[in-house]
This record gives structure tokens, C-alpha cells and sequence, in this order.
């Protein structure tokens, strides 16, 4: 693997430990996941499935931010509108 994919893999998987701090089922959880799926494509040599699979990192990426986008939104609107039924 060339280093600049090995250092873009190091990133994003700094990333995701980095925003598994607040998965729903725990940290714990998404950590013993994270590094499954890691260890899985460890042995990848190919540089472009290794693109394809940082690519699906980050897509994973973003649809945490927006999970927790969607957690904040819901407890906020809960603070301020509160249902009178």
C-alpha cells in the first residue's frame, strides 16, 4: 500500500473512532465493530479497491454526522414544541 493511501486510511479510521464516541449503542459497540471491518480489508493490496473502500468510509462518515445532525434537531424541537395533546 502506498503511504499516502496507508495515511488516508489511518485518517479516516481516526475519524470514525473519533465520531464513535457518541454512537447510540455505545461506544464500546462501535469500536469492536470498526476494527472487524478494518481487520476484514487488511489485506487489500489492490490501491483501487483500498480507494473504493476509504470512499465507503467515508460515506459511513457522513451518514453518522447526519445521524447526529438528526438526534440533535429531534431533542431541540422536543425543548420548544411540545405537543398539547
Amino acid at each position: 500500500m502506498a503511504s499516502s493511501l496507508r495515511g488516508e486510511v489511518l485518517n479516516l479510521y481516526k475519524n470514525l473512532l473519533y465520531l464513535g464516541r457518541e454512537y447510540p449503542k455505545g461506544a464500546d459497540y462501535f469500536r469492536s465493530r470498526l476494527k472487524a471491518a478494518f481487520l476484514k480489508n487488511k489485506d487489500v493490496k489492490d490501491p483501487e479497491k483500498i480507494k473504493e473502500l476509504i470512499a465507503r468510509g467515508e460515506f459511513v462518515i457522513k451518514e453518522l454526522e447526519a445521524l447526529y445532525f438528526l438526534r440533535k434537531y429531534r431533542a431541540m424541537k422536543q425543548r420548544y414544541y411540545r405537543d398539547d395533546k
